[in-house]
């Protein structure tokens, strides 16, 4: 399977930070030399905490992804110079709309934050009243309609902002629940399929009803189509993780969409001191690599990476096939890490270990890896190839069949 292939305003926002542009190397005679920095695992080791191979994929619990060396250059070079927090959010967030073509952007912290700066920018848009009485909504708009499938853990940070989650299951039902009360009408991408109302039908009822939209996909990239897609089918918010497939930092997120929507996004967020966002700072070295991460992203060869890890899931797969009773295959999850996996499967009779099992002696070995979580205590193993390094590939093949073949008395 092969992998699917307006700027925003210039203008400073100041006014409420009171900040004044500042640049100066930190750097100064008097300075000590840094240190060498310390050999990568060395940090955790000093902590007691074993990394692992990330078998997984672009999961929080497991920090997500790794940064490449030029978004990490980025970052060290963002922290060795004050600057304007708000002349760098104008210029990061112009950068990453021209690049993905969409009339604004805004870094977050994390795809959580997006949310809830996105709802606040709906419900307060830029009324500085407004914006510092929320959470609580008397006198404004406190409604955000959402289906039923759709709600899920992270909605709590749209119900951050004082709103009412509206539930309904059918368009009828959709359009009856807009009243002069509904700020936004949400919609979780990974639950597409879950819902009567798809996408694209979702989005138009928004248009009609002239209420705006948020989407969000966290998780969902790659395809990296999807950086555009939302906004051209006309969500007019749409919120990504940047730690995840943009290989950002973990606690970086993208809101894209309408100009004016994602200007009063920002004024409901840091470093305006009285707003409902303000707790999410996001500091400079993660606004440059999250940008970074982003230009990075559109450059690379995806149809070349997407190779490299079916690869990977082959020769995972290669390693098993000779245990007696047990079976490999590919699978693509449809939505949110959408890229090759690997699927092991064995009978029960023959091999008596449960996935839990399984995972356990991965995780107690050396070295430590951590496969796909899963729901089901079953004869089933589920693995990520996308976010290993160069060769881990071999060494989780090589223990996957080692643990399986023992038991197998192969």
């Amino acid at each position: 399977m092969k992998h699917r292939p307006n700027d925003w305003s210039r203008r400073r926002f100041l006014a409420s930070t009171g900040a004044a542009p500042v640049a100066g190397l930190l750097a100064s005679k008097c300075a000590p030399p840094p240190e060498a920095p310390a050999e990568i695992g060395d940090v955790y080791e000093r902590l007691g905490v074993r990394p692992f191979i990330n078998a997984a994929g672009t999961y929080t619990a497991l920090t997500a992804s790794l940064m490449p060396a030029e978004v990490r250059a980025a970052m060290a070079d963002a922290s060795q110079q004050f600057v304007s927090l708000s002349e760098l959010h104008t210029a990061a967030g112009t950068r990453i709309a021209e690049l993905v073509g969409a009339e604004a952007a805004l870094v977050t912290t994390g795809c959580a934050a997006a949310l809830t700066q996105a709802t606040a920018a709906c419900v307060c848009g830029t009324d500085q009243n407004a914006i510092r009485q929320v959470p609580n909504t008397t006198g404004l708009k406190q409604e955000v309609i959402i289906q039923r499938s759709h709600r899920f853990g992270y909605d709590h940070a749209i119900r951050n902002v004082g709103v009412e989650l509206v539930e309904v299951e059918t368009r009828a039902e959709l359009e009856a629940a807009v009243t002069d009360q509904t700020a936004m009408l949400f919609f979780l991408n990974v639950a597409n399929t879950r819902g009567q109302i798809q996408r694209e039908e979702f989005a138009e009822i928004g248009r009609q009803a002239e209420i705006p939209t948020l989407i969000d996909a966290a998780a969902d990239l790659p395809p990296a189509d999807n950086l555009r897609a939302f906004t051209r089918m006309g969500f007019d918010l749409v919120g990504f993780s940047g730690g995840k497939g943009l290989r950002g930092p973990q606690c970086s997120g993208l809101l894209l969409g309408r100009k004016d929507l994602v200007e009063a996004a920002y004024l409901n967020g840091s470093p305006h001191g009285n707003s409902i966002g303000r707790i999410a700072k996001v500091g400079k070295e993660e606004i440059v690599g999250l940008t970074r991460a982003v230009e990075l992203y559109l450059e690379k060869d995806h149809e070349a990476e997407w190779a490299e890890w079916e690869a990977r899931v082959s020769a995972i797969i290669d390693a098993v096939t000779d245990i007696p009773s047990v079976e490999g295959k590919q699978f693509v999850p449809e939505i949110a890490n959408e890229v090759p996996h690997a699927r092991i499967t064995w009978d029960p009779t023959r091999i008596a270990l449960t996935r839990d099992d399984v995972a356990q002696a991965l995780r107690e070995g050396h070295p430590r890896i951590e496969p796909r979580p899963s729901a089901a205590d079953a004869s089933r193993l589920e693995l990520g190839v996308w976010m290993m390094e160069a060769g881990d590939h071999k060494v989780v093949a090589g223990r996957v069949a080692e643990i399986l073949a023992q038991e197998a008395g192969a």
